[in-house]
């Protein structure tokens, strides 16, 4: 085996090598999930060493640069202060939801008016329209990392693909009895899954067009699912108050995630596919072992349903949104809540981490998003402007733009 290069990976913290091996070129990567600003870089490229063959003596001070160039990024932008940079307004009727590809160059935009616009972010000036699904195009999503393909879901039953670049359309993926409203790329952007109000989960050949399988087993309307990192596995959420995990490779039912007395509204691995958050309307968000579906923790405390919730990047921390009007963090170790994030007036739909991990960002129906600091709860910012609530929001891959998606038929861009 020889190595050929070493690449970064910034989120997570992560170094990817490329290798020979019997003359084929192959990748690996090194997850450092634990780095931070203090760790002691020449400890840690001596253990990789010990670790990692492909690492010889003579790579140990290019590693070291490349830590510590992690380390320099995961110390940016804490003090950043967001401005309005531009008000879109999107379309003619009400937005269902807003996507980022993964640079943040471009965004997407869903609506009412059964379009999908793609986005200039730099320009706020818009690429194309997509056009010809018959109703509501309410679930969307780029293919990240390459974020060359869209996929929209509609109520009409639908899934489309279409080309960043161009704008056509390459396939429609027809199958489902009922309303799509999940929808989501593999990270290999070999397969794009969708759930439905048909109680049907499907997996299509992003290639050929192709149903590849179906998913049945729930007894009410999936609406959400998602791939781990490896794509070898998936997860769909549903209102029958369980999550399901399924084998890709096979569409087999790997384990059933029984335990929320009421519907789910949010299922997802964390990044070394070992564990699964649920959040439920039942106020809890379960944590569950992703091999053998066993619960682990249940997380309580909030009055009210949880409407989202997620990982941060490394898997350490977790982030709860609740109708209650707070959100909480806990640690995916301890399962205890770190902090409580309380000040918007209505409830909260979404939640996301900065890519650093040390930001929260909130969206609320009380018209306003909020930046928080993950570890003292404190509100660092609020983005004032929309005319009624905000149900999308969400940081690009850098963690220097945000983008916004309101009712009030309007997206904003901050910088």
């Amino acid at each position: 085996m020889k190595l050929k290069s070493l690449l970064l990976r910034y989120y997570p913290p992560g170094i990817m090598l490329e290798y020979e091996k019997s003359g084929e070129l192959k990748t690996k990567s090194i997850d450092l999930l634990d780095l931070s600003p203090s760790t002691d870089v020449s400890a840690l490229v001596e253990e990789i060493q010990r670790a990692e063959p492909l690492i010889t003596a003579s790579r140990s001070h290019q590693v070291k640069l490349l830590i510590q160039r992690l380390q320099d990024k995961l110390r940016e932008h804490s003090d950043h202060q967001f401005e309005l940079f531009k008000v879109l307004r999107a379309h003619i009727l009400p937005l269902t939801n807003v996507a980022l590809n993964k640079s943040g160059s471009c965004f997407i935009t869903g609506s009412y008016d059964r379009t999908c616009k793609v986005w200039d972010t730099a320009s706020g000036g818009e690429l194309f329209t997509l056009d010809g699904h018959r109703n509501v195009v309410y679930a969307i999503a780029f293919n990240n990392p390459y974020g060359d393909k869209i996929a929209t879901g509609s109520f009409d039953k639908t899934c489309k693909l279409w080309s960043v670049e161009t704008g056509k359309c390459y396939h429609t993926f027809r199958g489902h009895t009922a309303e799509i409203v999940c929808l989501s790329f593999n990270p290999q952007s070999t397969l794009v899954a969708t759930g439905s109000m048909d109680t049907m989960a499907k997996l299509w050949d992003i290639r050929n067009g192709e149903e590849v399988f179906t998913l049945t087993g729930h007894s009410a309307e999936i609406i959400s699912l998602s791939f781990n990192t490896s794509g070898d596995r998936i997860i769909t959420g549903s209102f029958d108050h369980t999550a399901v995990v399924w084998d890709t490779a096979t569409g087999r039912k790997v384990c059933n995630l029984i335990g929320h007395c009421a519907e789910i509204s949010s299922a997802l691995f964390n990044w070394d596919c070992s564990m699964i958050l649920t959040g439920s309307m039942d106020k809890t968000c379960m944590l569950w072992d992703a091999t053998s579906g066993k619960c682990m923790a249940t997380l309580t405390g909030h009055d009210d349903e949880i409407l989202d919730c997620c990982f941060d990047y490394t898997g350490k921390l977790i982030a709860t949104a609740s109708a209650d009007g707070t959100a909480r963090v806990f640690s995916a170790a301890t399962r205890k809540c770190i902090t409580k994030l309380e000040g918007h007036e209505g409830e909260i739909s979404k939640i996301s981490f900065n890519p650093q991990g040390n930001r929260l960002l909130t969206g609320s129906s009380d018209k306003t998003a909020r930046i928080w600091d993950t570890q003292t709860g404190q509100c660092l910012q609020v983005l004032r402007g929309h005319m009624d609530e905000i149900f999308s929001c969400a940081f690009n891959y850098k963690g220097n733009i945000i983008i916004t998606g309101s009712k009030d038929n309007t997206c904003r861009i901050w910088h």
